[in-house]
This record gives structure tokens, sequence and C-alpha cells, in this order.
């Protein structure tokens, strides 16, 4: 009885390593356990023992993988260590296994392989997984470095690409993964000697974030547009660094400076840099103190699309573009995020200009308070006192029925009823939760505050242009001397 050639080599060997072409359909490499390599271009029906020659006999085939970028080419690794041979085994063919050249240069002589994968996005990078770490070449495998980074001296047993992370296997010491390798894409012809901004990887707009320093658990991707760039050189005293987003129009959507103070600071270091960006807008101003009941006062995230980067040191600005996409999981439409965006920018518009004349409020008050004080004893001017009296009490009823003035601890909302803008900021936290458009209720909730808010606005700005400018007149004509604030 004829058996089919497959169900031959199956008696004869133990497949250890099989993978179909990406590129050809009916084109699958297989290697087993004693050494040898077959190849199939009809999706199994007859098969061909493709080994090469020169090959050490009994090498375990660890693993083959052929080529994203040309058909006729593999890659496979190959271990002897259990004969007691510890070298090295990478080989490559180009023409469907007719010939194979051996592609070891560089790594140590007694660091055997395990592994060898090729990135399906860039030709000729290789990573290598030996029993002693990771190895990576650019030119095809003609040489490799050391690419071990922060990785423990451990057995590599398996690697993997996907959405440009590579995932590493060890044996006995967890899962590793590199997030981003767009940036060992785009090394290629750069010149080091510049300042230098790397194209952000696609992102997902989603929620999350990541927490390091867990002796248990791993650490997850950071969430946001993870930006990397490289400093010639850099000089904390005399050096002025930006990084700038950009939406679609080209306006800004977000800054952030080494010159900064505290709000958009951007902290850097010669050398490489990475610095994410959480995707979100410039929310709403929290003045000083400000104690509000779940509340958000944070700008609306951005929907799915392409953004710019600017990078500028002293002057000199490198930009590059990025795209940023919805999260495959989600059930919302993109005119829902642009609907839920649009919701919350109107919202943080509302707050911060309440907020801003809050300040205003509180600044005028000062000074009016300042002007009763140095003037409490000059019967000249106590009509002028009164008005300062009746204007202080105005304003601090606008002030009041904007925010909740005696809240002075995170517990004091359980006893002091929350005002409208702490109301309009409770609305942004709920609506920005997922990637839905806010419902019909959402917006007649903030159509109605809104509105409230605008009265007060209205009212402050009439006390502005009306008794203010009023007081003002007096005040010049009784030739008084400027108003002081004491510290």
């Amino acid at each position: 009885m004829r058996f089919p050639i497959f169900i031959a080599i199956a008696l004869l060997l133990s497949i250890f390593a099989a993978q179909e072409s990406p590129l050809k359909e009916g084109l699958l490499w297989v290697g087993s356990d004693d050494g040898l390599i077959h190849i199939t271009q009809n999706g199994g029906q007859t098969w061909q023992n493709v080994t090469p020659k020169g090959m050490p006999e009994w090498m375990m085939i660890n693993s083959v993988e052929p080529s994203a970028f040309d058909a006729g080419t593999c890659y496979v690794a190959g271990t002897k260590y259990k004969t007691g041979d510890f070298s090295p085994y990478l080989y490559k063919t180009i023409d469907y296994g007719k010939s194979w050249s051996k592609i070891t240069n560089g790594i140590n002589s007694e660091h055997f392989t395990r592994v060898v994968r090729e990135d399906p996005k860039r030709k000729g990078l290789l990573y290598a997984g030996t029993e002693t770490g990771m190895h990576i070449s650019f030119n095809d495998g003609k040489n490799w470095k050391p690419f071990q980074l922060n990785l423990p001296i451990v057995p590599i047993t398996d690697l993997a690409i996907k959405d440009n992370n590579l995932i590493v296997a060890t044996q006995g010491r967890s899962l590793w993964i590199i997030d981003d390798l767009t940036v060992i894409h785009q090394l290629d012809g750069i010149n080091q000697d510049d300042n230098i901004l790397f194209k952000p990887k696609d992102t997902y707009r989603m929620r999350g974030g990541s927490k390091a320093g867990s002796k248990t658990t791993g650490t997850n991707h950071p969430n946001g547009v993870i930006t990397y760039f490289n400093l010639k050189d850099y000089n904390e005293k005399e050096d002025e660094v930006s990084l700038t987003y950009f939406d679609i129009k080209g306006d800004t959507i977000q800054s952030f400076s080494t010159k900064n103070k505290k709000e958009n600071k951007l902290k850097i270091e010669k050398g490489s840099n990475q610095f994410v960006w959480d995707m979100t807008y410039k929310g709403a101003e929290r003045l000083k103190g400000m104690i509000l009941w779940w509340a958000s006062l944070n700008g609306p995230k951005a929907v799915p699309g392409t953004y710019k980067v600017s990078l500028n040191v002293n002057g000199e600005t490198k930009s590059q573009p990025f795209t940023i996409l919805a999260d495959p999981r989600a059930e919302s439409t993109q005119a829902d995020m642009q609907s839920q965006f649009n919701f919350i920018k109107d919202v943080n518009k509302t707050m911060d200009d309440a907020h801003k004349s809050i300040k205003k409020i509180r600044n005028i008050n000062k000074q009016l308070t300042a002007f009763e004080t140095q003037y409490k004893d000059n019967e000249s001017v106590k009509d002028l006192i009164e008005k300062a009296k009746e204007l202080k009490k105005q304003f601090t009823e606008i002030e009041e029925a904007l925010y909740q003035t005696k809240n002075k601890s995170g517990q004091d909302p359980l006893n002091f009823p929350i005002r409208l803008t702490n109301k309009l900021g409770h609305l942004n936290s709920l609506v920005r939760m997922g990637d839905f458009a806010p419902t019909e209720q959402d917006i007649a909730v903030k159509d109605e505050l809104t509105q409230k808010i605008k009265i007060q606005l209205t009212n402050f700005n009439a006390l502005l242009s009306d008794e203010i400018k009023v007081f003002n007149t007096a005040f010049n004509s009784k030739s008084l001397n400027y108003l002081f604030v004491e510290d």
C-alpha cells in the first residue's frame, strides 16, 4: 500500500515547526526535530526535501519564518545543544530552498539560537532569540547586533509580531513586549547628529492607563499618542523645547514646553525622550482651592482622524503626521464621537467663562475690601464705601450662584448643595464615559444649566460696564490715592 508523501514524511520524522507563506497560497514550510526541512507549493499534495547542504545532521529545526516580502524567501533557526553543540544556526533561502546561506555573523559562537522572525513592515529587519537573549539585524541577517535592552539574561523561546509590537516569550522569566516597533522602522537613514522627531504609531482612542512598578503584574501600554524624539544636545537653562499637537486644519490642540512652570510642563533630557499625549484638548480653568463634587473640567478627547505633532528646539521645527483610530470594540460611530466631542467642548467653554469671571470677581472684591479698609475713617468717601459694600454683595451673589463657596474640603459637598458650574462639570464626567453621543436628556440639562450660567455672566458684565464704571468715575473725581492691597 502506498502512503501519500506527507504521511510518509510524518512516519520518518516529527514535524517541530511549520508555517504557511503569507504571500502564496499552498506554499508551506516545515522543519523536523531531526534536521530536515521540507516545502510544498501545492498545499501538501507533493513535498520536496530542501534541507541546507552542509547543515549538521540531527539538528532540531526550532522555527521557520516564510518572508512577508518575497515568496521564495524563508528563514529557519536550529539547535544542537542536546548533542553538546552550542553554536547558533540561522539559515536563509531566497529561491524556495534550492540554496541556503548561514546568517549568524555577530552572534556569540556559544549562544545557540531558538527562533528567528522577520518584521512584516520593514524588509530586511530580523529578530533572533538565543539561549541568552535577543539580537537584531537591519540588513537581512548579514550582521547581527545585541538587542537586549532591559531584558534579563534568559532563553528566548519564541517571538511574535502583532500591530507593530514585538512579543517575547522567555523560559521562566515571563512574557515581554516592545510596544512600538515603528521607531525601529524609522532608524534607517536618519542623521544621529540632528534633532529627530519620530512619526508616532497609530493610536487607539480608548480609556484606561498604565501603572508601572508592580512585582507581580506587567505594565500596560501607555494610553495616548506616544511621541518619541531625540535631542542631540540639551541645556536646561539655555534651550527651549516644545511639543505641539495640531488638528487636521492646523489649529493648535495642546502645547507642552520646557519653559512652562507647571501646566503642560515638558520634562526632557539629552538623547532619547518619550512623551505621551493623552489625546485630550484643553479643558476649563480650575481655580486654586476649588472643590468640586464628581466633576470633570477636562477637555474632550480627540476623535479618530489625522493629526500632526511638531517638535520645536530653539526655533527649529520638525513635524510628523499621526493617526488616531477608533477602538475596534466600540459600538459608536464616528458621528457619535464627534457629537460627544462637540458637547464636551461646549460644556468646557461655558465653565471656563464662568470660572474666569469668578477669578475676576475675587480680584475685584479684594480691591474693594482694601478700599474699605484704607478709607474707613474718611467721612468724605462714606458714600463710596457704602457703594463698595453693595458691589461686593452683588458680585458675591453671582459667584455663589456659579460655585459653592462654602466648600473647604472634599466632604463639604455632602453638606452644601453644588452650584451651576459643578453641575455642568458633573455632566461632563458622565458624557465622557465611553465613546457614546450625549442623550437628549444630556443635551436638555446642558442647555438649561448653560442658560442659567449665562444669566449670571450677563449680570456680572453689566456690573463691570455700568456700576464699576460709575464707581471708578466717583473715585477719580475725589482725587483719591490708587488702591493698594497688602500682602
